[in-house]
């Protein structure tokens, strides 16, 4: 039985009472003891037991358990779930410090941690266990050191995630800002640009007026000479209204002297138009004459 292999652990069972005490234990059969619900007192006192596996805490029925003069270095950090145990002896193994789920043993009345070399603080709150009431004054000290140790990792890591997450509200606040400025920037980038290319149409465009100015001003330049050596051409043409008064001037003239020939030459003289017509005529050419004869007489004396 030097490693607990082909125990009959049924046959030491006793009750509720599971005595594996001095069987040279190396090893912790789990398997068979969970298969033992009704063995919730069990001891493996003076035995070789280094460590105990982290399948042990699932023996959560164990009510008394007795490890005393074992060669324990540690327990399981989940020791915590045997929340039924309510004697532990630990008499004599080589624990230095206990798991902090060790404050979740809420029903531990009795515990034993002599012969250990525990750490100095852990071995003066747990004391000496001598007897009945040191044993438990052991327990409900261990507890509320434990306890105490878990609130003070509690809020430790409380602390922790705080500040955890302030730094990554941090970091999100950096990045925001970043991006923020970044944005700004290709927006200011964008403008600038925009800015630069509606300077260079401008200067464009008024390079360009100028130009066409420049070019309209020598091409006047360049006419005004020849307009001013060469003489004035007169019109090819007068307007149209005076072209339409000398037709009407012409027409008139050419009716007075259809009707003066028809009146002078045909049997129309005798008609009362005629008559008036040619009377008319008559005192015309008297007066023309009168104004030729005025006229010499006029000459003459300046001659004289």
């Amino acid at each position: 039985m030097s490693r607990g292999k082909g125990l009959s652990l049924k046959d030491k069972l006793d009750g509720n009472e599971l005595d594996l005490s001095l069987c040279d234990l190396n090893e912790v059969p789990v398997r068979e003891l969970a298969a033992l619900p009704k063995a919730t007192v069990l001891d493996l006192s003076c035995n070789n037991l280094i460590s105990l596996p982290s399948d042990f805490c699932s023996l959560m029925h164990l009510v008394k358990l007795d490890l005393s003069k074992n060669r324990l270095q540690q327990l399981p950090l989940d020791f915590g779930r045997l929340v039924n145990l309510q004697h532990l002896d630990l008499l004599n193994n080589r624990l230095v410090t206990l798991p902090v789920s060790f404050a979740q043993l809420k029903n531990l009345k009795w515990l034993d941690l002599k012969d250990n070399p525990l750490d100095p603080v852990l071995a003066k709150v747990a004391g000496d266990c001598l007897d009945e009431k040191q044993c438990k004054q052991a327990a409900v000290k261990v507890l509320q050191h434990m306890k105490a140790i878990q609130s003070e990792q509690d809020r430790q890591r409380q602390q922790k995630l705080q500040a955890e997450r302030e730094m990554e509200k941090k970091r999100e606040a950096e990045q925001r800002a970043k991006e923020a400025l970044e944005k700004e920037l290709r927006k200011r980038e964008k403008a600038e640009e925009k800015e630069r290319r509606r300077r260079e149409y401008d200067a464009q465009k008024a390079a360009k007026q100028e130009m066409e100015k420049k070019t309209k001003k020598e091409t006047v330049h360049t006419r005004k000479p020849a307009s001013s050596s060469r003489p004035p051409q007169p019109p090819l043409h007068k307007p149209s209204w005076s072209r339409s008064v000398l037709r009407v001037l012409l027409f008139v003239l050419f009716c007075i002297l259809c009707t003066l020939a028809a009146c002078k030459l045909t049997e129309l003289q005798h008609q009362p138009l005629c008559v008036s017509v040619n009377t008319l005529y008559e005192d015309v050419v008297a007066a023309l004459q009168n104004h030729k004869t005025l006229q010499n007489m006029l000459q003459h004396n300046s001659h004289q």
